[in-house]
């Protein structure tokens, strides 16, 4: 492992805004925060949203800083990114912000009914040979239920085709209604210079650069 990741790991352990349980506080048990993110992390009451497989964390404070009001929570596995959103949340004292590192297979054991308003999901992996592992399947789908409040939004940002084409087949199975879906965001005019679709990811000024659309589905929970 590099001397630079090392440093950002050790660093990641003085942010107070990045959470790192570990697999014996969610292994078949709810975490002690499940529930009560908004009196013992926020300390409000206000509106609660996760972007999933946030990375570094653009889209996270990207929403934070547009919506004070609002309480977000970036959630990934690799530590090493989630440093730079955890860092700039950090030294812009930003108090709507949180990360948690973990495996978004265990996501439901933070989160209580009813606890969260809304879900990014922004350049998952889109698993091609394993459907059951991408992010808006069946088998996910039914574990943001169990938090996502009634008419609570999921969002999907992607670069993939074949992830926004499987999710709009499959997410009204799932109790899900589709509100808006669109092949190419930036190609069609959707997105205007203010739209929180324009803030771009690392990854996704990546694809852009090697020309490939930008999709963008919306659903609410029935």
């Amino acid at each position: 492992m590099g001397k630079d990741k090392l440093r950002k790991f050790r660093e990641n352990e003085t942010f107070e805004c990045l959470l790192q349980p570990t697999l014996d506080q969610i292994l078949d048990r709810k975490h002690p925060l499940c529930g009560k993110w908004g009196k013992e992390v926020f300390r409000n009451g206000n509106p609660l949203v996760l972007e999933l497989g946030c990375g570094k964390g653009e889209y996270t404070i990207a929403l934070a800083e547009r919506n004070p009001d609002i309480n977000y929570i970036g959630v990934d596995i690799k530590g090493a990114r989630l440093w730079k959103g955890a860092k700039y949340a950090t030294e812009n004292k930003m108090p709507n912000v949180a990360f948690l590192r973990t495996r978004i297979d265990f996501i439901s054991s933070f989160f209580g009914p009813d606890e969260v308003d809304e879900i990014w999901v922004t350049f998952a992996d889109p698993q091609p040979k394993k459907p059951n592992k991408r992010l808006t399947s069946p088998v996910f789908l039914e574990r943001y239920k169990t938090f996502l409040k009634k008419g609570g939004i999921v969002n999907l940002k992607t670069d993939s085709q074949l992830l926004h084409e499987y999710t709009l087949e499959t997410a009204p199975d799932s109790g899900f209604e589709i509100l808006e879906h669109n092949n190419d965001i930036y190609g069609s005019g959707r997105v205007t210079p203010d739209d929180i679709l324009n803030v771009k990811t690392f990854y996704e000024s990546q694809f852009l650069a090697k020309g490939l659309p930008i999709t963008y589905l919306k659903m609410r929970l029935l």
